[in-house]
């Protein structure tokens, strides 16, 4: 073949690959909104933009059970989206063959402003964090290669792969993505504390909120910091020792003793929907969990300094920061038909 047909015959692939591309379909762009008052997500969305077809595959992903080894757990068993994409009838996460997990499932709002997950920090990505429960033999005891397999036989994972990432071949990058898709989109800032912030027209605090408002400014927002409700920090707030768990918190990751008994701080967005509380689900009722911080704080080396004196509150106080904690609820987000299980 002569130089001529090489070159033409080259021009001709690289034509095709062009046409190609041009083929592949980009997906609908969409961008997450949020208060004007919030700091910006430290996700980085170019590096996985967000598309209507991504979501909704990571959608469908997420409330499927295929992602289990026994296909009986999906995401959305641990993580309700009605109950502050939690779950609320047990103190533990449950998994394949009735198994029991070790902690308490973490609610799930507002992912995009997290820099670490996991109550103990050992995954510092959204976009590798369904990894964890996917391997957890006592979650939903998988490998992601087992996943990929069952999605690529799949009649319908490889159409949505393609409609979402231009390519029918199901990755595991692609999976993880998408599964991070729709999580993002899962943000909770239309409460009764939001509408107030924005001073909407016929929208404030209570006397009784006004005054919890005061209490908890004084006492929480250090560690659950407005408006996300959280610091993002890992924090020992005096709870003793579960003697049959024996949950060292943070410390099994870092391996410093410094970290031991340090748990993430949690968001206390919707926190009248997310019961139990804890890392480990000990209270029932958040009146429990108040309850704790004034005539419950166990001493250990790691615990917060602010909390050494403990914070004494009179029951009335207690009574007035429990009405501001539930104008944390945004039930807009709670049962939006967005989030919850797709019916197509």
């Amino acid at each position: 073949m002569n130089r001529t047909a090489i070159g033409f015959l080259g021009g001709t692939i690289i034509l095709f690959i062009l046409l190609g591309m041009s083929l592949i379909p980009k997906g609908i762009p969409i961008k997450i909104s949020y208060p004007a008052y919030w700091p910006k997500p430290v996700y980085d969305f170019d590096k996985n933009p967000l598309t209507e077809e991504g979501v909704a595959l990571g959608r469908k992903l997420f409330y499927d059970p295929i992602l289990s080894k026994d296909n009986t757990i999906s995401c959305s068993s641990c993580h309700l989206s009605y109950t502050a994409f939690t779950h609320v009838d047990h103190a533990l996460s449950h998994g394949i063959g009735d198994s029991i997990g070790k902690r308490n499932s973490a609610a799930l709002m507002n992912l995009a402003w997290n820099r670490s997950f996991m109550w103990d920090g050992a995954v510092h990505h959204l976009d590798v964090q369904a990894l964890a429960p996917i391997s957890d033999p006592r979650e939903m005891g998988n490998s992601l290669k087992n996943v990929i397999d069952s999605l690529r036989v799949s009649s319908i994972y490889p159409v949505l792969f393609y409609q979402a990432f231009g390519d029918s071949l199901v990755t595991g990058e692609h999976l993880l993505k998408a599964l991070a898709q729709f999580q993002l989109t899962l943000i909770s800032a239309n409460s009764k504390y939001d509408k107030v912030m924005r001073k909407e027209e016929g929208v404030g605090f209570t006397d009784q909120e006004k005054a919890g408002y005061q209490i908890f400014k004084q006492h929480c927002n250090r560690c659950h910091t407005e408006p996300l409700f959280t610091n993002g920090e890992f924090m020992n707030n005096g709870l003793p020792v579960d003697s049959l768990l024996l949950d060292k918190g943070r410390m099994a990751i870092s391996l410093t003793r410094e970290d031991s008994l340090k748990f993430k701080v949690p968001s206390l967005r919707n926190i009248e929907y997310s019961h139990p509380y804890m890392h480990d689900g000990r209270f029932k009722k958040l009146s429990h969990a108040i309850r704790h911080y004034t005539n419950g704080i166990h001493d250990s080396p790691t615990l917060d300094p602010m909390l050494r004196e403990g914070i004494v509150l009179t029951s009335e106080q207690r009574i007035d920061l429990l009405a501001f904690l539930l104008t944390l609820s945004d039930r807009s987000f709670l049962f939006n038909p967005e989030h919850a299980f797709p019916r197509k």
